[in-house]
């Protein structure tokens, strides 16, 4: 199992994931460390606990918003289409574990 070094919101954490994963994860804290940056330019710095609670509910949001226009494109359209979405869909359920494992181990740190 390999460990990778992120650094969010200014803290590092030493994270385990799967060997091969480790530049996926790289760029997965990115997008996190951008999040709460973004947060902390609104609200401030309110501790890094609340601030990564926040930076997972609005990655969720995001998330909800592209199970919903999936859904539609399920509805609308039959066919190829619609086992493309589900792939999609099984792709999306995929990351949402692997973000909730990533905010588990961050809990944990």
């Amino acid at each position: 199992m390999a460990k990778v070094a992120v650094t969010i919101n200014g803290r590092k954490y030493d994270i385990a994931c799967d060997d091969g994963q480790e530049a996926h994860l790289a760029r997965l804290s990115q997008y996190i460390d951008k999040r709460v940056d973004e947060l902390v330019a609104a609200v401030g710095q309110v501790g890094d606990a609340r601030l990564l609670v926040m930076a997972s509910l609005l990655v969720a949001d995001e998330l909800s918003e592209v199970y919903t226009e999936l859904d539609q494109l399920r509805s609308e359209r039959r066919g190829p289409t619609v086992a493309a979405a589900a792939m999609a869909i099984g792709d999306l359920d995929k990351l949402a574990s692997r973000i909730e494992g990533i905010a588990d181990r961050l809990e944990r740190a």
